[in-house]
C-alpha cells in the first residue's frame, strides 16, 4: 500500500491531536471525534528517517548528544537547492523547536515592556509568548480580500515607529500564503527605516505547492540581512514534530554570541539523541518522499475545497499556496464562532480549530489540517458537511 494511504492508530501514542482534545474543546468524550486541528501529519515520517532512527536504536546508550558538521551541511545543501538560500555553517545555532527559538530571541533583543508587532490572523504563539515575557504586542491586521491576505502598510508602518521586533509568518500560517519579493522587500525597508529586527519563521518553507515558489526572507535582505532572525526546522517538513529539533540563522556573529550565552544560562543548548539522526537523514534523503507528499496534497487539497464549496453553500475557500492547511470562510452561513464550533463538535464530530484562536481578524474562519490518508480526509469532509448541513 502507498505510504500516504496507510491509516495509522494514533490515539494510544501520546498524540496531543488525538488525545487531548476533551481538555482543548471542553468535552467529556472526544472518542468518536475526528481530529483535523493541530498541524502534524496523520503520514509516517520518511522510510530513511525511520531507518536511521532504528539504527540508532540499536545503540543502547542514549547520552548527551550535539550536532555533528555534516548535520549542518546536509540543511545548508537542503536550503541551497530547495530555495536558492546561500548559508554559511557558522551562521547556524539549534534549538529544541522554533517556539522556544522565537522565545530565545524575544528575551534576547527585547526588554520587558518593548513592542512585538505581528500581524494577525496569524500562528498563536506570535502574540503569546511576547506577552509572557511581559513584552506589550502590537497587532496590525491584515486585510483580508476574497482569503488572500494584504498587509495594511499604513498601519504597519505607523506600528513599527512603537515596535523593537517584527515576527514574520513566511509562509503565512493560517492562511498558506507566500509572501512577494515586493511584500518582503518593503517589510525590510520599512523595519530598516525604523531600526526594527525582524524575526521571520519559515517553518512551513518547504511545502511549497506546485507553481509557487519560496521565498526566504534572508534573501533579500542584503545589507539588512544583520537585522534577521530565521527560524527554520525540518519538523514540519517531515512530520518530525516529536522529535524537536530546529535552528535559528542569524549571520550577526555579535547576535549569535547573545543568542548561545542565553541558551547557556537557561540550558537550552543541545537537542535530544534522535534529533540529530532524524535531522541528517530528513535532510540528505528526504526530498523523494517530500515531493510526493506534495502531490498527495495538492489532490487533497482539490478535493477538499470542491466537495465543501459545493456541498455547503456559502463556505467559501482560498486554495493555499503553502503548507496542507486549509482556512475557510463561512461568515456567509450567519453563524457565530460558538455555533459553528458547536455544530462541528457534536453533530459533524470532528474537530477543527476556530479562527478567533489566530487572533479577532480569524473570526468567521476555521482551519483544517489536511495531511491525512485519502480515507480519513474523505470521512472528514463528510462530517464537515453533516455539521453544516
Amino acid at each position: 500500500m502507498n505510504l500516504f494511504e496507510q491509516v495509522h492508530e494514533r490515539k494510544k501514542t501520546r498524540s496531543v491531536k488525538w488525545g487531548r482534545m476533551e481538555s482543548v474543546y471542553g468535552i467529556e468524550d472526544a472518542s468518536d471525534i475526528l481530529p483535523m486541528w493541530v498541524a502534524d501529519m496523520d503520514f509516517p515520517a520518511p522510510p530513511p528517517v525511520t531507518a536511521a532512527l532504528r539504527e540508532r536504536l540499536e545503540h543502547p546508550i542514549f547520552g548527551y548528544s550535539y550536532i555533528c558538521e555534516e548535520c549542518k551541511t546536509a540543511a545548508l545543501d537542503w536550503f541551497n537547492k530547495r530555495h536558492g538560500l546561500t548559508l554559511e555553517t557558522d551562521w547556524m545555532l539549534f534549538h529544541q523547536g522554533v517556539i522556544p527559538a522565537m522565545a530565545s530571541i524575544i528575551d534576547v533583543f527585547t526588554e520587558i515592556g518593548d513592542s512585538v508587532l505581528v500581524t494577525p490572523p496569524v500562528y498563536p504563539p506570535f502574540f503569546s509568548i511576547p506577552k509572557n515575557l511581559g513584552r506589550e504586542v502590537l497587532y496590525s491586521e491584515l486585510i483580508e480580500r476574497g482569503g488572500d491576505y494584504s498587509i495594511d502598510w499604513a498601519d504597519f508602518e505607523a506600528k513599527l515607529q512603537q515596535s523593537r521586533l517584527f515576527i514574520l509568518c513566511n509562509p503565512h500560517n493560517p492562511g498558506g500564503k507566500l509572501w512577494t519579493a515586493e511584500d518582503l522587500q518593503h517589510i525590510i525597508e520599512l523595519c530598516a527605516r525604523h531600526e526594527v529586527l525582524i524575526l521571520s519563521d519559515e517553518i512551513h518553507s518547504d511545502l511549497i505547492h506546485t507553481g509557487e515558489t519560496h521565498l526566504p526572507l534572508l534573501s533579500l535582505a542584503g545589507n539588512e540581512r544583520n537585522r534577521v532572525f530565521t527560524c527554520i526546522a525540518p519538523t514540519k517538513t517531515f512530520n518530525l514534530a516529536g522529535i524537536q529539533a530546529a535552528m535559528i540563522v542569524t549571520p550577526d556573529p555579535e547576535k549569535r554570541k547573545r543568542l548561545e550565552q542565553h541558551m547557556q544560562a537557561h540550558g537550552t543548548g543541545s537537542l535530544n539523541a534522535f534529533a540529530p539522526v532524524a535531522w541528517k537523514a530528513a535532510y540528505e534523503h528526504g526530498e523523494p518522499w517530500l515531493n510526493e507528499l506534495l502531490e498527495v496534497l495538492t489532490h487533497h487539497i482539490e478535493y477538499a475545497v470542491s466537495r465543501l464549496e459545493r456541498e455547503v453553500p456559502g463556505l467559501k475557500i482560498r486554495k493555499p499556496q503553502s503548507t496542507y492547511l486549509l482556512w475557510i470562510d463561512y461568515r456567509s452561513l450567519g453563524l457565530t464562532e460558538d455555533e459553528a464550533m458547536k455544530r462541528l463538535l457534536e453533530q459533524g464530530k470532528v474537530a477543527l480549530e476556530p479562527g478567533s484562536k489566530y487572533g479577532e481578524a480569524g473570526r468567521g474562519f476555521l482551519r483544517m489540517n489536511i495531511a491525512c490518508p485519502t480515507k480519513t480526509l474523505e470521512d472528514g469532509v463528510n462530517r464537515i458537511v453533516r455539521a453544516f448541513t
